[in-house]
């Protein structure tokens, strides 16, 4: 019963870190419009008051890991329901979860981001009638959206959960080759510090297959290779950890040092890389073998820290982190477009960026989790987007939320 209670705490544990992921997006977005570096189109926003080279810093550790341990734990838990709630459940629970949340909100999302955007770019030009010119840029912009924007992970979720799904049935009916693959992952897990040389050693080949150190998400509804593959392989460890999920405890070993190590050798390469010219960063960044062996070993090295720090320190059932837990979906869905707009109304307040940045990001989370509390939790939203309805107060023990 202790063996079973354990398991059960760890799996709650990988939700709860799910969750956390999702939410860093707020913090990833709220910092984007204060960074030093020009996005170019994929964040035009910059503040021309203010702007602090410790935003990119936050971007650009936040980066090298969110992704990555989000589509590893979706992995986790999309094996868990075509193994334990068989595959058809999976797919009625993945098409209501993944499907028909991405298809609404895109719609309903697509004129609000277009709006924001527009209008906080003219306040920042200091244009006139920024009212005006934002709500012309909706009127005048197609009805179909041309983007996924912040949704992009859910669409390509979506697209490798039923590549992974169409796999996973093939080499069902391969007993053989399920065995073994189980087997030897099961060796490798045990090995702390093979297991990050191996993985890192799969992403550094990935990264050369690509071409490139860095990759760049696509918010495009035309998929992107790259995009799919890199993210494909992260989901695919997860599925078959799955299988491993009684070793989940050997991902403790060494987790504070693979945590303390990755955002030093981050940081590192931050500093190395933070003064090179645009165009340098196109051809010696993005192109060098180190750059992308680098890239690879902090990759892992969070993955494998902060997952096992979550295992360590997050096992035990908590309501604030079940609230938090619950309310990630929705607050993810919602939160670009108050990022964007938000900092329109702070521009001309005499703060430094980090204050702004910080002011952002309350505001933000604060609708978010207010709106959620109010309107969503008990409604048919919550429903809609976690499958049931929630009391505002919690009581029971947490059951895992698998978007």
């Amino acid at each position: 019963m202790e063996q079973i209670k354990n398991k059960t705490e760890r799996i709650h544990s990988l939700d709860s870190l799910r969750a956390i992921m999702m939410l860093l997006g707020l913090v990833l977005h709220s910092a984007l419009t204060y960074n030093v570096i020009n996005h170019g189109e994929n964040w035009p926003l910059k503040d021309p008051e203010s702007t602090n080279i410790v935003t990119d810093f936050i971007v650009f550790l936040i980066q090298f890991f969110r992704m990555p341990i989000f589509f590893l734990i979706a992995g986790f838990f999309g094996s868990m329901l075509f193994y334990e709630r068989k595959p058809t459940r999976m797919i009625k629970n993945r098409i209501s979860r993944i499907v028909y949340p991405f298809i609404v909100f895109l719609f309903i999302l697509w004129p609000t981001i277009i709006f924001t955007f527009s209008y906080t770019e003219a306040v920042f030009s200091d244009s006139n009638n920024t009212l005006k010119k934002a709500t012309e840029s909706v009127l005048f912009s197609d009805f179909l959206p041309k983007a996924t924007f912040h949704l992009w992970f859910l669409y390509y979720l979506l697209l490798i959960t039923f590549t992974t799904f169409l796999l996973a049935l093939l080499l069902k009916k391969s007993k053989k080759i399920t065995n073994r693959i189980t087997t030897s992952f099961n060796w490798l897990i045990q090995k702390p510090i093979l297991r990050i040389l191996f993985f890192s050693g799969i992403s550094f080949l990935l990264y050369v297959f690509m071409g490139t150190s860095m990759i760049e998400v696509s918010v495009y509804l035309k998929p992107d290779l790259n995009t799919f593959i890199f993210y494909s392989f992260f989901y695919i460890v997860g599925w078959v950890l799955f299988k491993s999920k009684h070793l989940l405890d050997t991902i403790m070993e060494y987790d504070w040092i693979s945590f303390i190590l990755a955002i030093i050798i981050a940081i590192i390469l931050g500093l190395i890389t933070q003064n090179w010219d645009p165009e340098t960063m196109m051809t010696q960044y993005l192109n060098s073998k180190l750059i992308m062996l680098s890239n690879a070993f902090i990759v892992w090295l969070f993955i494998f820290g902060i997952t096992g720090l979550f295992i360590r320190y997050g096992s035990k059932h908590s309501k604030k982190m079940r609230y938090i837990s619950d309310s990630s979906y929705w607050v993810y869905l919602i939160h670009l477009p108050l990022t964007v707009i938000i900092p329109a109304f702070v521009l001309k307040l005499p703060l430094p960026a980090l204050v702004k940045f910080i002011i952002v990001l309350s505001l933000t989370t604060l609708i978010c989790f207010v709106t959620y509390h109010y309107l969503v939790r008990n409604t048919f939203i919550g429903k809609f987007l976690n499958g049931k309805k929630y009391p505002r107060k919690i009581k029971e023990k947490p059951v895992a939320n698998t978007v």
